[in-house]
């Protein structure tokens, strides 16, 4: 369920028109299905851009996957099936963690709001889905 990515050593994202880098992976960045569409693409730039190929999936990568997810991702691990991910929604907000379903791409938010980082890696760490 991964996509192929083209990344600068600084580590942007090259763009569809094979020019810049994105800080950010989005839609504008330059993407492929297979990792040997990948490297043709990366060999055809030759010696005038450095890059590598990466893997984006939703455990590196959940704000791609799962667009309801806004804010400021600090970590992610995945469980049952499940991408969970702690959030901070904007910056100096309260942490939360999500819930982001692989199968049906839908994202539920715990109800609890964290205001520490240690409070939240703490229940980030004993989190069961079954709590949800």
């Amino acid at each position: 369920m991964g996509l192929f990515a083209l990344q600068s050593p600084a580590g942007g994202f090259l763009d569809e028109e094979l020019h810049r880098f994105n800080k950010v992976f989005d839609d504008w960045c330059v993407q492929f299905e297979c990792l040997e569409d990948a490297k043709v693409i990366a060999e055809s730039l030759g010696k005038y851009k450095k890059v590598d190929i990466v893997e984006i999936t939703p455990l590196s990568y959940p704000k791609y996957f799962f667009h309801e997810l806004q804010g400021e991702i600090h970590t992610t691990r995945e469980l049952e099936g499940n991408i969970i991910c702690i959030v901070e929604p904007l910056l100096g907000a309260r942490y939360r963690i999500a819930v982001c379903n692989l199968e049906t791409k839908k994202v539920t938010f715990t109800s609890q709001r964290y205001k520490s980082v240690m409070s939240v890696e703490g229940a980030f760490a004993n989190f069961s889905i079954s709590t949800l």
